[in-house]
């Protein structure tokens, strides 16, 4: 998995490409711990994301907690089976998605 930061003041959004599962899940969890600095808004750029495995939501559900004691956090850009995941395990309706 790629991640690519871009910083627009109190903006953070990570680009994802590739596949979010056990092996590369820490990667993402990592950067969420130690780059929201000044981060009041969260965005997760999911358009060249192929794949999310259970680590990934876990990621994502703890990416959200932390935002949402400071600001918020969005997916945006979701693919069809990405979307139909996040419906099944009933975090779509936790997670705003654009």
């Amino acid at each position: 998995m790629e991640i690519v930061k871009t910083r627009e003041g109190d903006k953070l959004t990570l680009a994802l490409s590739g596949r979010l599962d056990t092996l590369t899940a820490p990667q993402l969890e990592a950067v969420i711990k130690n780059e929201l600095d000044g981060a009041k808004d969260l965005v997760l750029d999911l358009k060249d994301l192929i794949y999310v495995s259970s680590a990934g939501l876990r990621v994502f559900l703890m990416g959200h907690k932390t935002m949402s004691k400071i600001g918020s956090m969005e997916l945006c850009n979701v693919c069809e089976d990405i979307k139909e995941v996040l419906t099944i395990t009933g975090f779509a309706d936790i997670f705003t998605i654009k």
